[in-house]
């Protein structure tokens, strides 16, 4: 994981600088003449996280994922299927959990909540 990193000298913040005849790169105070090589060739690392309902239409292989339980206690409205992965996640604007549901037939995928 990258970090702001600053500089030894006078404490201003160090920005990354490519060095391109030793081919590495380095830490650079715009303030001193103060550099470092970097110990990690990561400058920026950008994570992404989606709300409940993003991530429901992000993930349109949810119902083949191994790692999520399944259930044949409910029927699918839709296609009368008899089995359901389910997870619980938090409904945008609501405070509690809320367990979702996704058919299993692979020509369906409806997805439900309780």
């Amino acid at each position: 994981m990258s970090t702001m990193k600053f500089c030894r000298e006078c404490n201003n913040i160090l920005y990354p600088k490519e060095d391109r005849e030793q081919k590495i790169l380095l830490y650079a105070c715009r303030n001193c003449d103060h550099q470092e090589i970097a110990d990690n060739n990561c400058v920026y690392r950008n994570e992404v996280h989606h709300s409940v309902g993003e991530r429901t239409q992000v993930l349109q292989d949810v119902a083949a994922d191994p790692t999520l339980p399944r259930t044949k206690a409910v029927r699918c409205v839709q296609c009368n299927h008899g089995e359901a992965v389910f997870f619980q996640a938090t409904a945008r604007g609501e405070e509690g959990m809320t367990l979702f549901f996704v058919c299993c037939n692979p020509n369906c995928g409806y997805r439900w909540r309780d």
